[in-house]
């Protein structure tokens, strides 16, 4: 798949994301896998590892680059964290933008949360933040031991998000597809500038 047909893709799934808010099958879906009480250790743990891992990956890249004085490799932790700025950037502005609430104070007698989040709830930051990470891993090494442990995770993410009440499928959808996008446009950026560089 090209970068643009990858592109096409992400708009596509935002478009239709942001068509589906009034839908009813997406409360539907999200109350048959929300239980009535969300308590999985795995799902509470799976969500919760996605900022230590964005931090502690490109970090870890950085470090080990640095101390063999492997430029390519600090190189790739850049694109690592370009990946992530960039995501966190248009999943903030969007969830502003947008400011959907959550959907157990929209639906407060059929969605059980496991904790309460004070911000909007379109996109999902914590699945945004894990396919901006998976993606971005993937590009760098192109190795099925790598591309398939981080998409299973990254997809785990944006279940346990459900799961925990936290976020509608379409909020999961979405932040996959900003993850995505903003790996590819990450990779793109550091082509272009260290191009420029060299």
């Amino acid at each position: 798949m090209s970068i643009k047909q990858h592109i096409s893709l992400i708009i596509f799934i935002l478009v239709i994301s942001n068509f589906s808010f009034a839908q009813n099958w997406e409360v539907n879906l999200l109350n048959d896998i929300n239980p009535a009480q969300p308590t999985s250790a795995f799902q509470q743990n799976i969500s919760k590892s996605v900022y230590p891992l964005a931090v502690a990956t490109p970090v870890s890249m950085f470090a080990v680059g640095l101390f063999t004085k492997d430029k390519k490799l600090q190189q790739q932790s850049y694109k690592v964290v370009g990946s992530l700025l960039i995501n966190t950037a248009i999943t903030q502005a969007m969830k502003y933008s947008i400011n959907r609430q959550r959907p157990y104070d929209a639906y407060p007698t059929i969605i059980n949360p496991y904790t309460i989040e004070k911000d909007a709830s379109f996109p999902s930051g914590h699945t945004s933040t894990a396919f901006a990470l998976a993606t971005s891993m993937s590009i760098q090494y192109k190795k099925w031991y790598v591309v398939v442990p981080a998409y299973a995770w990254a997809g785990g993410v944006g279940y346990s998000r459900m799961y925990l009440g936290e976020h509608y499928p379409t909020d999961v959808l979405a932040g996959a597809a900003i993850g995505i996008g903003s790996a590819y446009l990450s990779e793109w950026l550091n082509k272009k500038l260290f191009k420029k560089s060299k």
